[in-house]
């Protein structure tokens, strides 16, 4: 066995064993948040695993009990957007990278995803080859709650799940279970939480394939998927606004669920909900996950110099106050031209 530590810091932790690639994401008391350095280490193991033919599969986890991962290191994008950006840019850029490469793994790739699954966390998991979750797991991706889009490719698998279950993640930024995340195609197998060390060891042992056929069982019954009849219904309208004028005038069956998610939607930043609507739609006419990255690279830099994101920032991680004041203040100051505008092409465009 050889254990090494990639880059210069522990918070990306990396052994062979057997054959197996073992990944460990080490920010703990930061639910493991992504930051650039982690994003340049995690990119390095894998180039290097990819080509020696001594690895055979990979395993990522995250270390201690409270999740794989809640996402990127927002504080540091907050920095850098009340700055110039450019620092918040460049660690998007190479996080998207990062993402596609995982897309194209050649070699099995079993991401465990485990507890606290959000944003930059799916990212580095849900586009892995062997895709795992538990009975702890909680996906979500939230950023419209700090002004941002759903990004890290997270469009293509929301634009390809069933029906609009992708819409209602997408506009609401609600969390959803791992038996949702197998319906909702953000996961492929159903492994029990305490079974997970034991799994870890059988692929080490005798692969990944024996490993599935011994730990994983019959995922339960999805909770959101049962609710797709109001569902598909209610975000089938054009506009965010007429989304949440349908959601709360549901009656019947789902009409708690849906005025629910019509209340999220309407905390959420009124420009955030509105691209991250067209994000999703765009994306289902996109080919691949590279496609959908490059999108995500132009949404995100001109995230960063939107109000939004700062104020979102501000109110949910910064100051504490969960008082945003978001501008525009409502959907209907949002234009088509507000929306069109994050779409732009720029100078850096992502290429793979």
């Amino acid at each position: 066995m050889t254990a090494a530590v990639t880059g210069e810091s522990d918070e990306v932790l990396t052994r062979v064993e057997a054959g197996v690639g073992l990944i460990t994401l080490n920010r703990p008391k930061a639910i493991n948040s992504l930051n650039h350095p982690m994003v340049n280490a995690l990119s390095a193991v894998l180039t290097r695993w990819e080509a020696d033919d001594a690895v055979r599969a990979v395993v990522l986890s995250g270390a201690g009990e409270r999740g794989l991962c809640a996402g990127g290191d927002v504080v540091a994008v907050y920095d850098s957007a009340r700055k110039d950006g450019v620092e918040a840019r460049r660690f998007w850029r190479d996080e998207y990278l990062l993402n596609g490469q995982i897309g194209r793994f050649a070699k099995p790739f079993v991401s465990l995803m485990d507890g606290i699954v959000m944003g930059g966390g799916v990212g580095v998991s849900a586009h892995a080859n062997t895709r795992v979750v538990t009975d702890t797991s909680k996906i979500a991706m939230p950023e419209v709650g700090i002004g941002f889009i759903p990004d890290v490719g997270g469009g293509f698998l929301l634009s390809r799940a069933p029906g609009a279950l992708g819409l209602h993640a997408a506009l609401t930024g609600a969390p959803f279970s791992g038996a949702d995340a197998i319906a909702m195609g953000f996961a492929d197998h159903y492994v029990p939480h305490s079974d997970l060390d034991a799994f870890t060891a059988a692929i080490v042992a005798r692969g990944a394939e024996s490993a599935l056929a011994h730990h994983a069982v019959e995922p339960p019954p999805s909770a959101l998927a049962a609710q797709r009849d109001w569902i598909d219904e209610c975000f089938a309208d054009d506009t965010v606004e007429e989304i949440v004028a349908r959601l709360r005038a549901h009656q019947g069956h789902g009409a708690g669920p849906a005025n629910d998610a019509a209340n999220l939607i309407a905390s959420r930043s009124p420009i955030a909900v509105s691209v991250a609507l067209e994000v999703v739609r765009r994306a289902a006419k996109l080919d691949t996950l590279e496609d959908v990255l490059t999108q995500d690279y132009r949404v995100s830099s001109a995230s960063v110099r939107s109000h939004d994101l700062v104020e979102g920032i501000r109110a949910q991680i910064i100051d504490k106050d969960r008082n945003p004041k978001w501008s525009p203040a409502t959907l209907a100051a949002v234009t088509a031209a507000d929306v069109d505008a994050y779409f732009a092409p720029v100078d850096d465009d992502l290429s793979f």
